[in-house]
This record gives C-alpha cells, structure tokens and sequence, in this order.
C-alpha cells in the first residue's frame, strides 16, 4: 500500500499559500474531498487553483494556487462550515490584509475545538478579535507586531494560525509550548522556503522573526502518518502482513512499538515499514496526547482492535471529548465496551458480527470499515462520504491488499 501526503498538512500548506503572491506549486497532495472544499475556499478569495491527476498509486498529486496581490478577507459559512481545517486562512489573511473575517468552522463531531487559543495569540500580536454573527473577526489596522505567546494547551491549529501571522509580524514573536506534530514542522519548513525566519523547527519554542514579504514557493507535503497508521492496523485487525510504502516509522513510534509488543512482527526500513499478523493480538492500554503521544485520530483504531483482542484494554481520550461516539456503532458489531468519562474499557470478544453502522467523522468510518473486515458477515458503513474526507482510493487500497471491500451506492443518491 502506498501512503501520499498529509490531510491535515496539505489543507494548512494550500492556506499558507495566501502570504505570498504568484503561484506557490504544493506536490503531493492527496485527492480528497477536503482539498476540493479548501480549494473552492481559496477561489472565493480570489485564488486560481488548479489541480493535477493524483497518482494511481498514492492518491496523490499537485496543486497550484494563484495568488493574487489583493486578496478578499472574507470567508464565508457555506464553504467554512464544511471543513474545520479553513480556520487556517485565519492567520495569513489578518497577516496579509491586516484584516479578517472566518466564519466559526464545521468539519467532524468530535468535539468543541473552541477557538480560544487562536484570538488570544491574535490578540497579543495586536489585533483586535472578536466573534460577530457567527464570525471570528480579527483586524491590525496598524499591522501585527511580534510578541511573547503562550499556549494552554499544544493545539496543531493554534500553533499554525499564530505561525502564520507571525511571520509578516512587525518584530520577533516567541511561541511556547507549541504543537510538534510533523505536519507543524512541514508548514514551517515550507515557510521558510517562502523567506520566512523560523528559528526552533520541531521543539516546544518557535521564534519567528517578522519578515515584510514572502516568495511563493515549491514544496512537497510531508507523508500522512495517520493513513499509514491506519494501513498499520488493518492487518491487526485482520491478519495478514501490510508494506506501507512511503510511511515514515519514526512517525509512529510509539503506536508501532505497541502493535509489537502485542505480538505483532513490525518491519521498519527507510522507505517504509510492514506489519505482519498470524494471530490474536494481545490488549494494550492507550492514552491519547499531543504529539510524540499516542495520536487521537488513531484513537477509534486502537478502539477496534482491543474490541477483538485477548484480554482487557483501557482507552483514555485525552484530546476530543466526543470521539467516544464511534463505541455505540461498534456495539452494534458485538463489542464489549463501556465508556466513563473519557475513558473506556474494552474486553476483547472472539470476533465481531457484521451489522450496518454508520460513520460520524473520518476516522470512525475507516475504523469502522476495518472493524467490519475482522467480523463474520457483512458489514455496511453508511454515511462514508466522511471517509472520503481523509482517505484517497480508500476502497481501492484496500482490496489491493485482499479485502473483501466494495462501494456502493444507495438508491436516491
């Protein structure tokens, strides 16, 4: 199986793109339907976006966003609503127009992700925010200016929208306990290629010095560690043995160190890794955190596996309060589990049943797909288009591997 680029960097890297004016060139990118909503999103700024053929292996492909020197300010709750990931034109428009209006932003049922963080940080760089009819608000009249940031919390978001406006500062700006996650170190290594200053790549303290403009840039989006996350657990759910090609281990350390140790044979080479299965897998406790922790988007998977698991697991879910709705459709599939909080305790059954069950968000739905490929009879995963939000040729990649996978289409649609 092959892995493109990342969901949750190649969205913030097409938003990043608003810096600078010209045409900035991102290479791959995956083919997803939340890539087609950031591109409309981007338009409706006064972009031209074209996008290339993805690969037939990846998934993935090139995007080209055309950038004009006047760009509007405004993005509007139709587009907004649908994809949680356009908060990130927030930075680059106050950035770019000293002025911005974003309307509050949709995406997956799997939490609050209030917005508290990112008007703060707005704030002490100089801008005056505020939420007005459903929008966030922010304007520099004057222009931003660099200023000492702290967040609460390591928010990925957060992190790159004060990023992002940092950058085209007046002054330098000391960010602390910023995100680390690889998609961080992605957006900003494509900034700096554009002529930003970013001094702390990869740590908890970014010092950005402000520049007065950027170049547009050429830039290939870092691998999505979650999709080969996912390709991870499919044989551990499954059995069998997966090649994930392109997926970068050092990514996944810590979930690969416990599919090991649960008896699974993890193979790690510099182009890739596999798993390999023959037998019931043994429970492992998990406990999402910020990265280098466990991720919270591996979170259902790791749910799905203690499900049919010898023994007993406890998942604590420490970033998203509502991922926990993906338990009431495994249950449905015969799995023994009971949350408490953000805690759940899973005893592993001998195999799942295939019932019909539906997706709430990304990764429930593939982790539900993947549920079903460890259960007797069939399984149907509605409202899958969620899927298609984060997974390229999702279907397709499976059955490549063997499994009995198949799209359909109900009637009416």
């Amino acid at each position: 199986m092959h892995v493109g680029g990342a969901k949750n960097s190649a969205l913030k890297l097409m938003a990043a793109a608003l810096l600078a004016p010209g045409t900035s060139v991102l290479h791959n990118v995956p083919d997803i339907l939340d890539v087609a909503v950031m591109s409309q999103l981007l338009e409706r700024l006064g972009c031209i976006v074209t996008v290339g053929d993805p690969s037939p292996e990846s998934g993935s492909g090139t995007v080209a966003v055309e950038v004009p020197e006047e760009i509007a300010w405004e993005a509007p709750y139709e587009l907004v609503r649908r994809l949680r990931a356009s908060i990130a034109v927030l930075g680059p428009l106050v950035a770019r127009c000293h002025r911005a209006s974003v309307a509050l932003p949709g995406g997956d049922a799997i939490g609050s992700r209030g917005l508290d963080m990112h008007m703060a940080g707005l704030r002490e760089l100089g801008a005056q925010v505020r939420v007005e009819h459903g929008q966030v608000v922010a304007e520099a009249p004057e222009g931003l200016r660099g200023a000492a940031l702290w967040l609460d919390f390591p928010s990925v978001g957060a992190t790159e929208n004060l990023v992002t406006a940092a950058v085209l500062a007046q002054g330098t700006s000391v960010l602390d306990n910023a995100a680390r996650e690889p998609e961080i170190g992605d957006l900003c290594r494509m900034l700096v290629a554009m002529g930003a200053r970013i001094d702390g790549i990869g740590s908890s303290t970014l010092t950005i010095e402000g520049v007065d403009r950027l170049s547009p840039v050429e830039h290939t989006t870092v691998t999505d560690r979650i999709v080969a996350g996912t390709w991870a657990f499919a044989p551990a759910l499954a059995g069998g043995r997966v090649r994930v090609e392109g997926g970068v281990g050092g990514h996944l350390d810590l979930v690969l160190d416990k599919l090991g140790n649960a008896g699974a044979a993890v193979e790690v080479d510099s182009t890739g890794f596999a798993v390999s299965v023959d037998r019931r897998l043994r429970a492992f406790d998990v406990v999402t955190l910020p990265y280098p922790g466990f991720p919270t988007d591996l979170q259902p998977f790791a749910l799905a596996l203690a499900s049919v698991s010898e023994g007993t697991a406890m998942i604590t879910e420490n970033v998203f309060e509502s991922r926990f709705m993906f338990v009431q459709e495994l249950a449905r599939l015969g799995a023994d589990v009971h949350t408490d909080g953000h805690h759940a305790v899973v005893r592993g059954v001998p195999a799942l049943s295939g019932a019909p069950v539906v997706a709430h968000d990304i990764r429930a739905g593939a982790a539900l797909v993947l549920a079903g490929l460890a259960g007797h009879g069939v399984t149907t995963v509605a409202e899958s288009q969620h899927i298609d939000r984060g997974y390229p040729r999702f279907a397709e990649a499976l059955t490549s591997v063997g499994a009995d996978v198949a799209r359909i289409t109900e009637p009416g649609e």
